[in-house]
């Protein structure tokens, strides 16, 4: 494995992500964890649940190579037309 010269510092919001997972859309799951920010590998809508949210609320054309910050707990698959969405965690 390599050295983490920053394997002592405390992570934040603002800390960069040391872990990474696909996102997959879905109407009816949960993401598997909360994620700092999901980066968008293509552009599009996103329709999402916000951590301390309860509806959907949707993003419109964000744009592919983008960060979203946002803390979302759902990605939902109707609404959303943005592709190869990763969460950073």
């Amino acid at each position: 494995m390599a050295a983490d010269t920053f394997s002592h510092a405390l992570s934040s919001l603002t800390s960069p992500a040391e872990n990474c997972f696909v996102v997959q859309p879905s109407d009816q799951a949960e993401l598997p964890q909360v994620p700092k920010a999901i980066y968008v590998g293509q552009g599009g809508n996103i329709s999402l649940i916000p951590l301390r949210g309860t509806a959907p609320v949707t993003f419109y054309n964000v744009a592919g190579g983008s960060i979203l910050d946002v803390r979302a707990r759902a990605v939902m698959a109707t609404g959303t037309t943005a592709l190869d969405m990763v969460g950073l965690v």
